[in-house]
């Protein structure tokens, strides 16, 4: 077994990680958020979600976001995009990426967006080739890839189906994605088996929650098959907000610091991330869900 030797985290703290957020997140919070991450090393940052500000109020800056943030070479800035109405909304905001969001759970995508599977793909599609018509790249997400809050187990013929969809729609990337974060090693390596006999395993992300704290050994697992893209937030902010007790997305720190250890080169200065996730908790008034940022916080308490 052969591990890639540089891997690719795409940083969704802003977006996943801040959507559900009951407070409101004041727009310079988010941007400054954004700005920190850069700095960390992060280059690619999932910006916000043009999304309907009734169902999703915290993301109801999005165009503000999008327009105030300094752009840097060689960072991108993706943003969720729901329908063409929300793909009108980005690109006038200066959107140069989006991200389309499937389920792989027919349940799910009743209960989150209120259409089946196979509606919601059809929907898609005209966003992706105008999308494409713009120039703009559009990733794929596939939510419910290793478990459902309402159906329980999803097959992984489901999840291959909709993510050859995505693929064959256009989306350069997918991103499978353990919403409620049961996964195991055992169950991620089948699912990603029988997607990549049909997506090229470098078309692949991983996007695991660490509801059970399996999220860390999903991402080793996933990286002997060869997957080197993984989403992960800030101070593990996020969370299902369907699913009982789901703890959030995997802590980028922890990420960072697996692969530090592995020898794998993120090009993230993991100092630096870990006191942009004490700075983001502070504001949002909790500690952080990051492992490695509280222990390495502790060592310095420490003086060791």
């Amino acid at each position: 077994m052969t591990l890639s030797r540089r891997v690719k985290i795409v940083e969704v703290g802003p977006r996943d990680g801040l959507q559900n957020e009951k407070q409101t997140v004041p727009t310079e919070i988010k941007l400054e958020l954004i700005e920190r991450l850069a700095d960390a090393g992060l280059n690619t940052i999932e910006a916000t979600a043009f999304v309907s500000p009734k169902w999703v109020p915290q993301m109801a800056d999005s165009a503000d976001v999008m327009k105030q943030l300094k752009r840097r070479d060689g960072v991108t800035y993706p943003v969720l995009v729901p329908n063409e109405k929300g793909l009108d909304a980005a690109l006038s905001a200066g959107a140069k990426e989006i991200a389309v969001f499937g389920a792989a759970s027919e349940a799910f995508s009743q209960k989150n967006i209120n259409c089946s599977i196979a509606e919601s793909l059809a929907r898609f599609k005209p966003v992706v080739d105008a999308a494409k018509s713009a120039g703009v790249a559009v990733r794929g997400y596939v939510s419910c890839a290793l478990g459902c809050p309402y159906q329980g187990k999803v097959a992984s013929a489901a999840v291959s189906d909709v993510a050859w969809a995505l693929y064959e729609m256009g989306c350069y990337e997918i991103s499978l994605g353990d919403t409620i974060g049961v996964g195991t090693p055992g169950a991620t390596r089948e699912m990603l088996e029988a997607v990549a006999r049909r997506v090229p395993l470098k078309k692949l992300a991983g996007h695991y929650h660490d509801t059970y704290g399996m999220a860390i050994a999903n991402i080793y697992a996933s990286m002997e098959l060869g997957v080197a893209v993984f989403d992960a937030s800030v101070a593990g902010l996020g969370g299902c907000p369907y699913a009982a007790g789901a703890s959030g997305n995997v802590a980028t720190e922890d990420i960072v610091w697996l692969m530090q250890g592995l020898g794998i080169d993120t090009g993230i200065d993991l100092d630096r991330l870990a006191a942009t996730g004490a700075w983001i908790s502070a504001q949002l008034g909790r500690e952080t869900n990051s492992k490695v940022a509280r222990a390495l916080s502790a060592v310095k308490a420490s003086g060791a």
